[in-house]
């Protein structure tokens, strides 16, 4: 493909621009291993300046001085943009990503879309408050934009991670400055260029692609961003927080690793659709999932049947062409990503682990990245593939006889991000859910979801939460204005 299809350079003030330094780095499809395009590599330069075009955005009011319902029909515009760029944008994500074009389609796009409109659509609906004092005081509590939000997100969902975070922290009035994963830039770049032709102010909403050392790093540590969101590593999370610290105490919202436990009781209402859930999820989007329910822990007396529809199942998920739009299993994102799964995949064989199905590396003759969808039974919790993330399509299985022990080794994990109950018995599912240190729970279903429920996690998966009014949170202040009043009567 052309190196001239897509444009790599940054947008910082409403303007397409390269690097400070002309530097670029390659963006390589995982789908057969060609060059997509080059991509401005930025570095602490660029990020000053895009720093400084939000911070003059911020503060000559071009955006934040607008009232909610003016950002409110230019944010549902900016909505309408990426539904009229719809099948660019998909074709977009899932070469850069790999993800089938299917779910770039109905997913990514559709999900970011709705995203920006939720917001735009929410802000003009959210009401300050007054304290119930005395009758000689009014106090007022208002919620004020923070000023200049940093946003740094990862490769997995490109588009919707980007869209979490800038939404809200631009339907109340902030400007952003955005960096995507080098991985998977360019649906992050399109992005700002539609909000620009949906009436967002230059300097509002820029855009930095780069390494995280070199343009990351830099948003994380700049003394003029007052805010920094973050999805990505539990290990990258940490630093942001430390390099948070270290510079102005800016805000830092992070959202990190999981390693999800999906709990099968023998009683569950339907195996056929548990086991479904439990395959279809751990695989989808090529397991590059944060949330995904990689720890699948199965009563031992329906363990055997509920392995043997596993198995069956797991063929369906072989990888195939992305861009075929029967193919629900793509492309991991790239070679140093697939190789770290197939590691994973190796320590699971070592440590004793049983390969029931997959386990290798898939269509070699492609040039691109794929690994067969992998099922390990026999798993114990101290094994690798138990512990760790793998952020690949691997599930361990897991067989427990009693309930408290399986919410013990369920939440014997630094991660506490999602998980699941599957049991007829109403005590049962609410006893295990309340037990269950999860940001969501879960029962007789996986990973059903919606704008107006908060995502986020338990210890070291984070802190905050994406989705919902509570993300309103995350990029306001909140201000009291304390008014005496000397009454005349």
């Amino acid at each position: 493909m052309s190196t001239s299809t897509y444009d790599g350079r940054a947008v910082i003030n409403g303007q397409r621009v390269a690097a400070l330094d002309g530097q670029t780095f390659d963006c390589i499809s995982p789908v057969d291993g060609c060059l997509l395009t080059q991509v401005a590599r930025c570095a602490q330069a660029d990020v000053d300046a895009a720093v400084q075009a939000a911070r003059h955005a911020f503060e000559d009011r071009r955006w934040s001085g607008l009232s909610p319902v003016a950002r409110k029909r230019i944010m549902i515009k900016f909505a309408d943009q990426l539904l009229a760029h719809a099948e660019e944008l998909a074709l977009m994500e899932t070469l850069d990503m790999g993800k089938p074009i299917k779910y770039s389609r109905a997913v990514d796009v559709n999900s970011a879309a709705n995203c920006i409109r939720w917001y735009g659509e929410a802000v003009d609906k959210i009401y300050d408050e007054i304290a119930p004092t005395a009758s000689t005081a009014l106090a007022l509590i208002t919620r004020e934009p923070m000023g200049v939000v940093g946003v740094i997100v990862p490769w997995n969902y490109p588009m919707i991670m980007a869209a979490w975070k800038i939404a809200p922290a631009l339907a109340v009035g902030n400007s952003v400055v955005l960096k995507p994963s080098e991985k998977s830039p360019l649906t992050a770049l399109r992005l700002a260029e539609l909000a620009l032709e949906a009436g967002i102010p230059p300097g509002v909403f820029n855009v930095v692609p780069g390494y995280g050392p070199e343009a990351g790093s830099p948003v994380a540590l700049h003394m003029d961003v007052d805010c920094i969101g973050f999805t990505g590593s539990t290990r990258v999370g940490k630093q942001i927080h430390v390099m948070a610290g270290q510079s102005n105490l800016k805000r830092a919202w992070t959202e990190l690793g999981g390693k999800s436990p999906n709990i099968v009781f023998a009683d569950c209402p339907d195996l056929d659709k548990a086991v479904e859930a439990a395959v279809g999820s751990i695989f989808f989007n090529q397991g590059e999932s944060c949330n995904a329910p990689s720890r699948l822990f199965v009563e031992a007396v329906i363990q055997d049947k509920f392995l043997e529809k596993a198995v069956a199942l797991a063929p369906q998920y072989l990888p195939a062409n992305p861009l075929d739009p029967a193919t629900i299993m793509g492309a991991i994102v790239d070679k140093t990503q697939m190789d770290t799964v197939l590691r994973y995949v190796e320590s699971g064989k070592s440590e004793g682990a049983s390969l029931l199905y997959g386990g290798e590396q898939a269509l070699t003759q492609s040039g691109g990245c794929y690994v067969q969808p992998t099922i390990f039974a026999g798993v114990n919790p101290s094994m690798t593939i138990c512990r760790e993330e793998i952020f690949g399509p691997v599930l361990s299985v897991l067989s427990f006889t009693d309930t408290a022990e399986v919410v013990r080794q369920a939440n014997a994990s630094v991660y506490g991000l999602q998980a699941a109950v599957w049991t007829r018995d109403i005590n049962k599912a609410h006893g295990v859910a309340r037990a269950l240190r999860a940001g969501t729970v879960h029962v007789n279903q996986y990973d059903e979801d919606d704008i107006t429920v908060p995502f986020g996690g338990y210890k070291q998966s984070g802190v905050g939460r994406d989705k919902s009014l509570h993300a309103f949170d995350k990029y306001t202040e909140t201000k009291t204005t304390w008014i005496r009043i000397d009454s005349p009567v």
